[in-house]
């Protein structure tokens, strides 16, 4: 993939394009071989030809699927040990994350003109195309600070490889869109990693993002706009910004790729186990499905194979975008397990096809400027212990009505993921809790000398907003003596109360209307969106006189449905849904 131009980012809508994806599109045919039973003995079908809309057929794709299973007990266990070029001066040791959040890691002996080559091949773009400035990062109690990548998957069927792989003709030449979204969080200390999962279905506010490169201004969304659109709004930039949006949470770097650089990656790395509780063909009566096919228990997939379990919709658990994201989550920590044993990294003709893979396949942002940046991250990204790395996926609530099997963040837990993120705490649960917030060294103003501005934030994507909410808690501030405290008649939906302050010399007041109305000080936070003190009333306290005690959650704890999977966790095997079996 280029860089970002008029062309690439701004062809014509594609009709329905936010329907197809990672999966729906792969390999799908006219329906013509969906009752014939799959050969185990070969794998999947072959070329599969695969229609357009009306059932007319299309182009082909390979299909591939050898379900070569292999018993997860007495599997040969494999050691090697680090290579060293023949020239022995100099060694790059790559890890790099791609959109799908493959943490490769890999090294490559090479001279100074190699090392310039791989430079060139990276493919770089700006790192947001928003208008708000991001925070700075939470610095710790040693001064270090976390690092947050932001992983995009591109269904771009911008060349005649992506063409080949992705199919669905009638979205060649389209906007692309980011159907995997993933957010790599390193601890500060670098003791521990967290990559949170965005559903391609998830409605939300798009941000308004400029184009760097063309001045192109695409303005921020009335409404919401399923997030996997963010790319074609005028490139990753986009993406970054919108994440930024919803969560807050500062990104530091992203790393982009498409369809024909997973498979040239899967196979520069040579195979990682998978497991399936079932045997499986993704493919339904009317042809849709990514094509993969696999027999029952662990099978070693690369290429192509590798690309349709990251693709598969169809056939894992419940046929969801929630389940795609969960198998993806099993197939990044089997790859990391596997990296890291060493096998994969013995053969120097391998690790230079990984590195050449790699960064070929990569769109990056400018502030990765080489190979010698993707190497210092891989010196942090290495630095975690396999049983410290935790996938998840934001908590999410589907849609009804107009917005049926779309989804939309959870109210609470949400939140909850992206503030522990925010604040660098451990998604594992392993680290010893958060510190409470410090007491602010400026001391709080009287109460009748402090202004407060109350917004009604009790509104959500599945409920209206509680009338005269913002009026009812400012008349609360006014009986505790905040006589200036009153209500903004604007909606400022929130998950979570909060109370908002612009600069160090009111955070004491601040914390002050906090412990007034018994609301945490965990919840009093800076933001350059508000000019004075500001109480935004969320949905956690949609009534009452009193914040209520069961909204001051334990914030130090992985919601349950952000379906947290351990890296080090060997025994996960995916579900397959009824009816995809053989």
């Amino acid at each position: 993939m280029g860089q970002s131009t008029d062309r690439q980012w701004e062809r014509q809508r594609v009709p329905h394009a936010g329907e197809l994806g990672w999966d729906d599109s792969l390999y799908e045919g006219d329906g013509a071989g969906g009752g014939s039973g799959p050969d185990p003995a070969h794998g999947s079908d072959g070329a599969s030809s695969r229609g357009s809309g009306n059932g007319s057929g299309g182009d082909e794709g390979s299909g591939s699927g050898n379900g070569s299973g292999r018993a997860r007990k007495g599997r040969p266990r494999r050691n090697g040990t680090r290579p060293r070029s023949r020239r022995g001066k100099r060694r790059i040791l790559l890890w790099v994350s791609s959109a799908l959040a493959l943490l490769l890691l890999g090294t490559a002996g090479a001279g100074y003109l190699y090392f310039r080559h791989l430079d060139s091949n990276l493919k770089k773009e700006d790192l947001t195309l928003g208008d708000k400035p991001m925070a700075d990062h939470k610095v710790n109690s040693a001064g270090q600070t976390p690092l947050n990548i932001l992983l995009i998957g591109s269904d771009a069927r911008d060349s005649k490889a992506n063409q080949e792989l992705g199919g669905a003709k009638e979205t060649f030449g389209g906007l692309p869109l980011a159907d995997v979204q993933m957010l790599l969080h390193v601890s500060a200390d670098r003791s521990n990693m967290s990559v949170v999962s965005m559903p391609r279905d998830t409605m939300l506010k798009m941000p308004k993002c400029t184009n760097a490169e063309t001045g192109k201004v695409y303005p921020a969304s009335t409404g919401d706009v399923q997030t996997n659109e963010s790319l074609g709004r005028g490139g990753p930039g986009c993406t970054v910004a919108t994440w930024y949006e919803l969560t807050g949470i500062p990104i530091d770097h992203f790393m982009m790729i498409d369809f024909a650089g997973v498979v040239s990656m899967a196979d520069a790395i040579g195979g990682v186990p998978v497991c399936v509780t079932e045997n499986i063909h993704s493919r339904n009566a009317e042809g849709k499905g990514s094509g993969l096919k696999l027999k029952k228990g662990e099978s070693v997939i690369q290429g192509e194979q590798a690309l349709q379990w990251l693709r598969t919709r169809y056939g894992f658990e419940d046929g969801s975008d929630l389940a795609r994201t969960h198998a993806q989550h099993m197939y990044m920590n089997s790859m990391v397990r596997e990296l890291r044993k060493g096998a994969k990294l013995t053969d120097p003709g391998k690790l230079m096809s990984l590195a050449e893979a790699a960064t070929d396949a990569l769109t990056v942002d400018k502030g990765i400027d080489g190979v010698n940046k993707l190497y210092g991250l891989a010196e942090e990204l290495k630095k975690v212990p396999t049983n410290r790395i935790t996938m998840a996926t934001m908590p999410n609530v589907y849609g009804t009505g107009a917005q049926s099997g779309r989804v939309f963040p959870k109210p609470g837990d949400a939140e909850q993921l992206f503030t522990m993120v925010r604040d660098d705490v451990p998604l594992d649960g392993k680290a010893s809790k958060r510190k409470p917030p410090a007491e602010s060294k400026d001391p709080a103003a009287a109460p009748a000398d402090t202004g407060v501005l109350v917004r009604n934030g009790t509104g959500s994507d599945t409920q209206a907003p509680t009338p005269q909410r913002a009026t009812a808690v400012a008349g609360l501030l006014a009986g505790e003596g905040y006589t200036k405290a009153v209500s903004d008649a604007t909606l400022d939906p929130h998950e979570r109360t909060e109370v908002l302050f612009p600069n160090a010399e009111l955070e004491g007041d601040a914390q002050a209307v906090a412990k007034s109305l018994g609301i945490p000080v965990s919840s009093v936070k800076k933001s350059t969106d508000v000019s004075g003190v500001t109480l935004v009333v969320g949905a956690d306290w949609r009534t009452g006189d009193t914040y209520p005690k069961s909204a001051a959650k334990d914030e130090d704890k992985t919601p349950d449905t952000a379906r947290a999977l351990n890296g080090a966790d060997e025994g996960q095997c995916m579900e397959v849904q009824p009816g995809f079996t053989w």
